[in-house]
């Protein structure tokens, strides 16, 4: 079972910039874009890339200090989402990394708000060229980051792992119950080792190959699979599994089961009682498949399983239904 050491391991990124989020704000950017801090490739190092201003590096980076005080930044999250944890990543930043951060969240309708800050993470110890996964108790839902560091330097990426937790009041119809926006996400899977479980319930389809979950080549028995949790409870009515893109290495067929839990740990647990809603099917290259004949009532459900066999990639995963009562 793939579940990383990092609180990003069943969390979404509330940080990407394809749910929307923007760097609104930052207090000095002179050598590196306050863009850079939530890009969605990994940072790289150019030996002999230099700008006007000097070094370029891959991440915001603020000229250094001479004044009293620190420089900070400020996140507007694309979906307003709760906060589990973080990843301060300060890769390829070795002689100018700041030595110590802290983090800040608030609720506000503006770009860049000016108060109602309240503290997430404690003024915490860095170090040059490293990840830093640092969970936090979770709170009240927050529209808002902002990083401070002390007192200068450069971040390559800021990473910002939660949850979405839509409001589903006055709601009445077919919904997507397992797309992000909807406050699903994926929670654990056979392996990832060519694209992450997380861009299974992303919003479209996928651009391209790596923009969806692939496992390596299977070469012992059993198949590969991943584990869901619903946004909210629900009845589960039409099933899509997307293959966009995946044409030489497409699962042979997949099978999808659902069950109701109180909890995540219940749906992770080697006893966990699932209940067969799509038998395994066909799957082709490159194709969406919908599903809305043939799938087994099982009434209410949170959380689904999607089984590919033996190995592969898929795109997208839809789960088409209405919304149920809360456990």
């Amino acid at each position: 079972m793939t579940r990383r050491n990092d609180p990003g391991a069943e969390w979404i990124r509330l940080e990407r910039p394809r749910l929307g989020t923007r760097v609104t704000f930052a207090n000095d950017e002179y050598f590196g874009a306050r863009e850079r801090l939530i890009d969605e490739h990994e940072p790289v190092f150019v030996a002999d890339r230099y700008d006007d201003h000097g070094k370029w590096m891959d991440g915001w980076e603020t000229r250094r200090r001479r004044t009293p005080g620190h420089d900070f930044c400020v996140l507007r999250l694309g979906i307003p989402g709760v906060i589990h944890g973080f990843d301060i990543d300060t890769r390829y930043f070795t002689g100018n990394y700041p030595p110590e951060a802290s983090i800040d969240a608030c609720v506000s309708g503006e770009d860049v708000p000016a108060d109602g800050w309240h503290e997430l993470l404690p003024k915490t110890g860095l170090t040059g060229n490293a990840h830093h996964y640092l969970s936090v108790d979770p709170g009240e839902r927050c529209t808002h980051v902002r990083l401070n560091i002390y007192p200068d330097g450069g971040v390559a990426r800021l990473r910002v792992f939660g949850e979405i937790r839509p409001d589903f009041a006055g709601i009445d119809g077919v919904i997507d119950l397992v797309a992000v926006e909807n406050g699903g996400r994926a929670l654990a899977c056979s392996d990832e080792h060519y694209g992450s479980m997380h861009n299974l319930n992303l919003a479209g389809r996928g651009i391209n190959m790596g923009d969806g979950w692939e496992t390596a080549r299977r070469r012992g028995p059993g198949n590969d699979w991943v584990i869901l949790a619903l946004g909210h409870s629900g009845t589960i009515e039409r099933v899509e599994i997307d293959t966009a893109h995946f044409k030489g290495n497409y699962p042979d067929r997949g099978s999808i089961e659902a069950g109701r839990f109180a909890h995540a740990a219940g749906a992770l647990a080697p006893e966990a009682e699932w209940r067969t809603l799509l038998p395994a099917a066909k799957l082709e290259a490159n194709q969406r498949h919908v599903f809305d004949t043939g799938l087994a009532d099982v009434g209410p459900v949170t959380h689904a399983r999607l089984s590919i066999y033996p190995d592969g990639g898929v795109s997208r995963l839809r789960l088409y239904g209405r919304i149920g009562p809360r456990t």
